[in-house]
């Protein structure tokens, strides 16, 4: 059935081209030639009878608990400087769908409206941050750069980013973002809790690290 419809539709197109596009009779056999051409490239390489195997968005190796966390803290941490509230709702839902791409789409979009909104630029930052699979990037670490220099005292810029400098094993410099953070950080701060359990854990990591690396040193002085 399939290859009847392709047939009457290169004659159609032919047809078409001929009396309605005005094409010379001359380029007729090259344009048939052409259509052919691609007919039998189709019924080479294509299987139009095997089923269809629809795939789910790609996540990232955020977890859909901690995905809702980190909005939330986000909002947290923003809701006293945003003003672009509605572009941040639209793709906070893309972002809970995984849509990290789709987010990030909106958020640019809203930053033409509102291009020194520090929040914006955070959610932005994440939302590429999440369409890498978790791995910072030179341009998601330009819009937490960028949500900083406009609001030096939101303390998104530095906790999201730090989150993603851990996340791609850049331990010693998420530390001292979070450690900046913490201090300056307000004694009832509702962040700041997570924030000293996080500097914990990255603590016993680093130490980790550091046994690992003088293990092989104190073998061979101990032999």
């Amino acid at each position: 059935m399939i290859w009847a419809v392709m047939l009457v539709t290169a004659m159609i197109l032919l047809v078409a081209m001929l009396y309605w596009g005005k094409m010379p009779r001359a380029g007729l056999e090259i344009t048939a030639a052409a259509l052919c051409l691609g007919i039998a490239g189709y019924a080479f390489q294509s299987h139009p009878g095997m089923a269809g195997a629809p795939k789910a968005p790609t996540d990232t190796l955020i977890g859909q608990d901690e995905q809702q966390e980190m909005l939330t803290q986000r909002q947290q941490m923003g809701e006293q400087f945003s003003g672009a509230q509605g572009w941040m709702v639209l793709a906070d839902g893309l972002t809970r769908q995984g849509r990290y791409a789709s987010a990030a789409t909106v958020l640019r979009n809203g930053l033409h409206d509102h291009p020194q909104d520090p929040d914006l630029w955070v959610a932005l930052g994440n939302a590429l941050v999440g369409h890498s699979s978790g791995i910072i990037t030179p341009a998601s670490q330009f819009a937490f750069q960028k949500a900083a220099d406009i609001q030096p005292d939101h303390p998104g810029p530095p906790f999201f980013m730090g989150l993603s400098l851990a996340q791609s094993g850049r331990l010693e410099e998420a530390r001292i973002l979070w450690a900046e953070l913490l201090e300056r950080s307000p004694k009832d701060a509702p962040w700041r809790g997570d924030l000293e359990s996080r500097l914990q854990r990255i603590d016993a990591m680093l130490g980790a690290k550091a046994d690992v690396t003088t293990s092989p040193q104190k073998t061979q002085q101990n032999p």
